[in-house]
């Protein structure tokens, strides 16, 4: 039977509790990459965040972005491996601490916006960020996208790395998504975002927007859970799965 990982990023709000759809969606998912507090996310919103997922036996995921909360991490910014490895070591390590003390340990890293996109381009990048993930860990998941940079890196440097796609994007010929700023970057019908998901599990291809299908990997599948109609997605996605008989797990019990 074919198995995946559903993760979506959560604790993406400030103050003493998670926003509604956290705790709504929760449930679907079974990894939660959880914001660290550079680009959204505070020690409360982490804490709270990490007693949900504990909740659900969902696993929790360090999700360490770009210093920019006025851009929520989303703008590309000129940061040397260095920082990159700095920023991503501290962010880890905050809710690696916060994880510890409710009882809890980490499963995963993904990087997040601006940092995961730049990351899967440029090789220096995606090393920094590979080393800050050992170093902190070595039994740590890295989630990168398929085929990528990032992905070559967790793998160069010994961690088990998981190969991302996404649900609800639309991919080139390189295997690279489509940029957000580009006509037809997003998948906004359930059923094509579903059938573009099952066709990367099963036949491990996906249909580019060039018109040629490019091979491709499907450890985990990331779902948005900020859209208008998150929720219900996430419970369409899980069902769907379930009757193509595919098994929705976390990825730390597969791969």
């Amino acid at each position: 039977m074919h198995k995946v990982d559903i993760n979506c990023d959560m604790g993406e709000s400030f103050g003493t509790y998670t926003k509604g759809r956290d705790e709504e969606i929760m449930p679907y998912i079974t990894s939660a990459n959880i914001a660290c507090g550079f680009h959204a996310g505070d020690a409360a919103t982490m804490r709270k965040t990490v007693q949900l997922a504990l909740k659900h036996n969902v696993g929790i995921g360090a999700h360490p972005g770009l210093d920019d909360l006025v851009g929520f991490g989303r703008r590309p910014m000129d940061i040397s491996p260095e920082e990159a490895y700095d920023i991503v070591l501290y962010q880890i390590g905050a809710l690696q601490a916060i994880s510890h003390a409710e009882g809890g340990s980490l499963q995963h890293v993904k990087p997040h916006g601006a940092l995961y996109n730049m990351a899967a381009k440029d090789p220096s990048l995606s090393k920094a960020i590979a080393d800050a993930v050992y170093d902190v860990d070595p039994s740590l998941i890295l989630f990168g996208l398929a085929g990528q940079e990032l992905y070559n890196a967790g793998k160069e440097r010994g961690l088990r790395t998981a190969s991302e796609v996404f649900s609800d994007r639309t991919y080139q010929h390189d295997g690279s998504l489509t940029s957000r700023r580009e006509e037809h970057a997003l998948i906004t019908d359930q059923e094509t975002s579903v059938n573009q998901v099952i066709r990367m599990i099963k036949d491990n291809k996906v249909h580019s927007l060039q018109g040629v299908d490019v091979d491709i990997e499907a450890n985990t599948i990331c779902i948005h859970g900020d859209g208008l109609h998150a929720l219900d997605f996430a419970r369409y996605i899980q069902a769907a799965l379930q009757e193509a008989n595919i098994n929705v797990q976390p990825v730390n019990q597969f791969l």
